[in-house]
């Protein structure tokens, strides 16, 4: 048998992280195993998007070097993320009637509601944008809520509600470039904080409601989950290099020391820890000030009893934790690492991203797969590309 392969390539703002992996089986149960990472200083990305894509691409190539050296694997395909301003989701609705003389509904049916929802997305909204993912919410059936799967169903009408996550499409284009100008295929791309989702948060946590709340180097990312569902999903221009700065202005240190305060491993530097929570608390105020705004816009304020998950590189910065609890009225956790078994040692919260596109890669080739992925149509045609679509239950995978 073939080994099945894959590899998640994250293009951050501040570090490019690739993963590669393999699909193993454990007491007939098949498994994620890494057997490859590698890493890179992060060149010509700003915000979590590309500005050069000459410097990305170097980074990018550096990184998938050192982790095909480990592996001892050639990655000639990889699953990318897309992360950054620019990033953001759209709730449509859409209808059709059932096609088949028996009334019952076939993926067709499914694919023409998808359609004409994503047809009513204003176009001031859509404007220069992508759909990159598309993501159900609801399916009703002549007016009637369905549980579950609405294929196979019988009925007259069907309707949905989806979520639509979108991106500018120059940028959607400069990363696809940029990663191939590396020597690596883009097989597909998913939104970062949604892969994210796939490693962090637990079935129980989606079907209750929580947040996750990824606080990159220059931007904040927020999906919110209910019922098993993904409902919502923004990107904030605010991250853990503006509270590096804030603490180098504040206590007049380099950059650098900061960084290290700011998570707490240089206990050599000298300062008051009375002012560096007073700095840190400020900005945190204003970060999690504006993801209790989309909340209360999206009617979730304090309505989510799986509480907010952190996760990223700035998540262990100091008070984190308590600023989102305060703010956000909610429980507040900081994120673990789900991924196989313990053979894969991760727990850096900054692999989130990466990990999960690996699971996406491992989950592709089945449409019924627990992560409930569907490929309607190859990433590439005519040399545009066209991205994948991802239904609803991204949950089920996890324990």
């Amino acid at each position: 048998m073939a080994r099945q392969i894959v590899a998640g390539i994250d293009v951050g703002t501040a570090t490019v992280k690739v993963i590669i992996a393999e699909r193993v089986f454990e007491n007939s149960n098949a498994a994620p195993k890494i057997i490859g990472v590698g890493t890179s200083e992060s060149r010509g990305v700003s915000r979590g998007y590309i500005t050069n894509t000459a410097e990305a691409s170097k980074s990018i190539e550096t990184a998938v070097r050192r982790a095909e050296k480990v592996s001892g694997v050639k990655i000639k395909r990889a699953y990318a993320s897309i992360g950054g301003l620019g990033l953001g989701g759209v709730i449509g609705l859409g209808s059709t009637v059932i096609s088949r003389a028996d009334l019952e509904i076939t993926e067709r049916d499914i694919a023409l509601a998808l359609e004409a929802a994503e047809s009513a997305i204003p176009p001031s909204v859509s404007q220069n944008k992508k759909v990159i993912n598309t993501v159900p919410i609801e399916y009703k059936i002549d007016g009637k809520p369905v549980f579950g799967e609405a294929r196979g169903l019988k009925g007259q009408k069907l309707e949905v509600k989806a979520l639509f996550i979108t991106c500018f499409e120059h940028h959607l284009s400069n990363l696809i470039t940029t990663i191939e100008d590396a020597g690596v295929e883009v097989a597909d791309v998913v939104a970062a904080p949604v892969a994210a989702s796939f490693v962090t948060l637990s079935k129980k946590q989606k079907r209750v409601g929580c947040l996750l709340a990824d606080i990159g180097a220059e931007t904040l990312s927020v999906v919110v989950y209910e019922n098993g569902n993904l409902i919502s999903m923004e990107v904030f221009p605010v991250g853990g290099t503006d509270i590096t700065n804030d603490i180098a202005l504040g206590l007049k240190i380099s950059l650098e020391d900061a960084e290290n305060v700011k998570l707490d491993i240089d206990r050599r530097i000298m300062y008051s820890k009375k002012k560096l929570e007073d700095i840190i608390s400020a900005r945190l105020k204003d970060s999690f000030e504006l993801v209790d705004k989309h909340l209360r816009a999206i009617g979730r304020d304090g309505l989510l009893p799986g509480g907010s998950i952190i996760t990223g590189g700035s998540a262990a910065a100091t008070g984190v934790k308590s600023a989102a609890e305060n703010i956000l009225e909610l429980p507040a956790q900081l994120s673990d690492i789900h991924f196989g078994g313990g053979e894969n040692k991760i727990k850096d919260r900054t692999w989130a991203v990466a990990l999960g596109l690996v699971i996406v890669g491992l989950n592709s080739r089945d449409e019924q797969s627990s992560l409930g992925i569907r490929t309607p149509v190859n990433i590439r045609e005519n040399s545009k590309r066209i991205i994948k679509t991802l239904k609803r239950w991204f949950s089920q995978f996890l324990p």
